[in-house]
């Protein structure tokens, strides 16, 4: 009997014959001069931090201390890592609001401490862009609508939040006499739509830097498409990117799970035993195990809960993004296990819309499902489909069987607030509320109905995102903000139908179905919020990069069929090369 000769590896045989001695023992010097920076940059940091931080925690506050403590490390570590700090940034944002209220006591500059890894990392990617001579321009054609868009926002931030900042008068000073506008008579002006006093023009807080503030919310998360574009280096990248998503996403599931299982069994008390009108409100007192603020009152059918971020609100929007990400997992993922967990995680995602007692999440989460797999042209896949719809109805169903008063409190709660205010009529007041604020074309003013820069002076609640801009940047700003908005999707669409390889752009058809609907999505302000904020332009500039993969993919697959032809040819004898059974 003749043993068959065991074939070498081709992986291993290939990688020997590429790598010469020289190029490995270069590897070996690069991997040492990797530590060393390393070694260097952790002793930089230790001492700026006991230097900086120790005094500031002993001094000042113990909170302030370490957040200097923590802050400077990572300014320092993200500009010299920056795809690593971006890859972190991606991990820490879900649990941010965990961070903010559970260590940092509720700080606001703990709120904006996930940038401390996008900013340094975003500077650095553009200094090695420009060291390198790659382009810094990703898409040439966005920059006439983008730089519309900033030039609006720069003139109402320096007109409109300029001119509050350095003509009116604080409020405080003003007596009360002075309080309202007066005719020459001495009279109260009146409103003649509203028929209420007309204040006097009057400043408080610091509304430049509330405006600088707004502006960063507005457009400071653009430049996520540059940094996109750098950190997505391949396919290995792509499917690293949904897969990374898909383990965020199961953990802060289950966390919001036992979140639930803890107000429920009595383990935190939630709002349950505050008093009168607090038991309808949201509470940071009332927090539990994870996350900020929540509201827990079953009695009253009171339930609001925000996961690991800082607020039902968000909370919401991350179900709603992620229903997105695992769909993406679960139908385009190469391995069959994480399709399998992306599917998983798209089950815990339901199971968290039902009981996390937001109507937003439980009414579009299903939705946004529906349209994915219509707009990806996922349900004609009927084979992927099929098995996959069974075990998400499957694991949903066990749920719901567990637990059907609950399912059904809040389909009633869904139904009762629809018919008391129907989406459409409640955005269309929305709109007559910030028409009848416009005071010029500008608006009135960046930040003013931001919730984030509240702590720089008050703002007004407007709670769908289009009202919110008409507000803040007017007619015009409005105007070319949705103009840019809109060229970006199309842009993204027409890179991502350029894909060819279906696993690639299976990936870019979903990513670009969740542009598309927050782009226009006119209910609340998606765009304002973690994580939709984020994953928005990450996914932009996710899109733009398809194609380059794609011409990678196609070099790899000729350089492979190449060493395979010539294999083939050392292993076929050279008289039986040219025989017909050969060819």
């Amino acid at each position: 009997m003749v043993r068959a000769k065991r074939r070498p590896n081709k992986k291993s045989q290939t990688k020997k014959s590429i790598l010469t001695l020289k190029e490995r023992l270069a590897q070996k010097r690069k991997a040492k001069e990797e530590f060393k920076k390393l070694i260097t940059l952790a002793v930089i940091c230790f001492f700026f931090s006991l230097v900086i931080g120790l005094p500031i925690a002993l001094t000042v506050n113990i909170n302030a201390g370490l957040l200097v403590i923590f802050v400077i490390p990572s300014l320092i570590v993200s500009f010299s890592y920056p795809r690593q700090a971006l890859w972190f940034f991606l991990i820490y944002m879900p649990f941010s609001g965990t961070v903010t209220y559970w260590i940092g006591g509720g700080n606001a500059l703990f709120q904006i401490s996930k940038d401390v890894f996008y900013l340094p990392a975003l500077i650095a990617l553009v200094i090695e862009c420009g060291r390198r001579k790659k382009p810094l321009i990703i898409a040439k054609e966005l920059i006439p609508t983008f730089l519309v868009l900033l030039l609006f926002s720069l003139m109402t931030l320096l007109i409109v939040n300029g001119g509050q900042q350095f003509t009116l008068p604080y409020c405080d000073s003003l007596s009360e006499y002075d309080r309202f506008l007066r005719a020459p008579d001495g009279t109260l002006l009146v409103n003649p739509v509203t028929n209420i006093a007309i204040k006097t023009p009057c400043k408080e807080g610091v509304p430049l830097l509330q405006g600088i503030l707004g502006l960063k919310v507005l457009v400071g998360y653009v430049p996520l498409i540059f940094c996109a574009y750098y950190l997505i280096e391949d396919k290995q990248k792509l499917v690293f990117l949904g897969r990374l998503l898909v383990v965020l996403a199961i953990i802060c599931c289950i966390l919001g799970i036992i979140q639930y299982l803890m107000l429920f069994k009595g383990i935190c008390a939630g709002t349950r035993e505050a008093v009168g009108e607090n038991l309808f409100k949201a509470s940071l007192e009332a927090k539990c195990f994870v996350g900020g603020s929540l509201l827990y009152s079953p009695e009253q059918g009171q339930i609001r809960l925000p996961g690991t971020f800082v607020s039902p609100w968000h909370w919401a929007w991350f179900l709603i993004a992620n229903s997105f990400i695992t769909f993406t997992v679960a139908f385009s993922d190469p391995s069959f296990i994480w399709r399998t967990a992306g599917l998983g995680s798209l089950a815990l995602v339901f199971i968290n819309a039902v009981i996390c007692g937001q109507r937003i999440a439980l009414a579009f989460v299903p939705v946004a499902v529906i349209i994915s797999l219509i707009l990806t042209g996922q349900l004609a896949n009927l084979k992927r489909f099929i098995p996959a719809a069974i075990g998400l109805a499957l694991i949903i169903g066990i749920a719901v069987a567990n637990n059907p008063a609950i399912v059904e409190q809040r389909v009633d709660s869904l139904v009762e607030r629809w018919n008391v205010a129907p989406p459409h009529l409640f955005i269309e007041r929305q709109f007559e509320f910030s028409i009848n604020q416009q005071r010029g074309i500008l608006g009135r003013g960046l930040g003013k109905a931001t919730n984030s820069t509240r702590s720089f002076g008050p703002t007004v609640l407007v709670e769908t995102y289009h009202p919110k801009l008409l507000y803040e940047i007017g007619y015009l700003g409005l105007l070319t903000f949705m103009i840019f908005v809109s060229h970006l999707a199309i842009v993204a669409f027409k890179s991502y139908r350029s894909v060819k390889i279906p696993s690639i752009r299976s990936f870019g058809s979903s990513f670009w179905v969740f542009i598309l609907i927050i782009t226009y999505f006119p209910y609340w302000y998606p765009l304002d919020t973690d994580p939709v904020a984020v994953y928005y332009w990450l996914f932009a500039g996710v899109l733009l990069k398809l194609p380059s993969i794609e011409r990678q993919e196609q070099k790899k697959w000729e350089l492979e069929s190449d060493r395979e032809a010539q294999s083939s040819r050392k292993r076929t004898p050279k008289k039986w090369r040219r025989h017909p059974l050969n060819i």
